[in-house]
């Protein structure tokens, strides 16, 4: 009897030891898995990723292998010359989802499963990004590629607008990547009719004009100031704690500023936003300032881009710290939601100039 229950205890041990064993191996799995996938995606060159995209667009009709030896040249050696003006900024718009869609994990903010379920940092990230995304969709369609206010609007970016709103956390029926693709898939439609029309395809439209980009930079400096707003509530050492007086906080009350501090537990949430917002706006400043490069030289606001995408450089130099530490003004740790604030601000303040030098006559 003692020996049969001795063996009953160490197979309960072997199965509780090997069940241990299988959880631990899972953990691991798992923690590298949201490591590699809750990475922020690098920078890419949008002249580069036009170029390559151009030459697939060739490859697509002719197969020939000239394209793709073409399409792997270096930034330096690459001919842009055949690219109308707007190919850029729209192809910029496409990469900018694709990369949403295809970064290591995928789409990771309509997950249902671990890990990517736990990652809001990423999620977070992404949704920032895709704002940007969506502001400078809507501002192709509605303003880039349209002659004046009664200009018929182009029937490709009347489809891809819409996808990009689709709500950004749905798994199925339809999913979000499946919605999203589609509105990849209508821009690269008018990329094409931007380079090749003739027959019964109509050529596509780009208007790189003061009062078009104007327009779209009072919604940059909304989202900027927004965002600089929001991270500047999340500081310990704000002006937006219990500390107020009465008079400020009624004067705050009608400004629409928070009071409140942002919960702890939420600093990451926001700052995660503003990366991803900063990520993408980058790659759009670019792509304006290549496509919009003469406008902006008869206005002399070169420099004024320039800033704002110096600034958003700077705003996603590399995180050294595990999580984002929230420490005070003078205190032994950074603050990284002031830091990224200062950032946005500088860029939100030379969007004000670049917005008051387009609507100069």
């Amino acid at each position: 009897m003692a020996a049969s229950d001795t063996l009953d205890d160490v197979k309960s041990k072997g199965i509780l030891w090997g069940f241990g064993m299988l959880t631990l191996v899972v953990l691991i799995v798992l923690l590298i898995l949201g490591a590699w996938w809750g990475s922020e995606p690098g920078q890419f060159n949008i002249l580069e990723a036009a170029h390559k995209r151009s030459e697939e667009s060739k490859v697509e009709t002719s197969h020939g292998s000239a394209a793709t030896e073409a399409a792997h040249k270096p930034a330096e050696e690459l001919d842009i010359s055949e690219m109308p003006i707007g190919y850029v900024y729209t192809n910029t718009l496409a990469h900018i989802a694709e990369v949403l869609l295809h970064k290591s994990g995928g789409y990771i903010t309509n997950d249902v499963a671990p890990p990517g379920v736990f990652l809001d940092n990423i999620s977070n990230w992404e949704y920032g990004a895709l704002v940007m995304l969506r502001d400078a969709t809507t501002a192709l369609r509605n303003h880039f590629a349209r002659d004046q206010s009664q200009s018929a609007e182009d029937p490709d970016l009347a489809i891809a607008e819409p996808y990009f709103y689709y709500e950004h956390n749905s798994w199925a029926l339809p999913s979000t990547e499946a919605e999203y693709q589609k509105g990849i898939e209508s821009l690269h439609k008018y990329m094409s009719r931007l380079q090749k029309y003739g027959g019964p395809i109509k050529k596509a439209q780009f208007y790189s004009r003061a009062d078009n980009l104007w327009q779209y930079t009072e919604v940059v400096i909304k989202r900027l100031g927004g965002l600089s707003t929001r991270l500047t509530a999340n500081s310990a050492g704000g002006n937006y704690g219990p500390g107020l007086s009465d008079i400020e906080k009624l004067a705050a009350d009608e400004k629409g500023t928070p009071i409140t501090k942002v919960s702890w537990l939420e600093i990451d949430d926001i700052f995660y936003e503003a990366r991803g917002a900063s990520w993408a706006l980058l790659h759009i400043l670019r792509a304006i300032k290549h496509d919009f490069a003469d406008i902006l030289l008869d206005k002399r606001a070169m420099r004024t881009v320039d800033i704002m995408i110096k600034a958003m450089e700077n705003a996603l130099t590399p995180i050294l710290s595990p999580m984002i530490l929230d420490g005070s003004g003078y205190g032994l740790f950074a603050n990284y939601s002031l830091t990224m604030a200062n950032y946005i601000s500088r860029a939100n303040a030379a969007a004000l100039d670049l917005r008051d030098i387009m609507n100069r006559g």
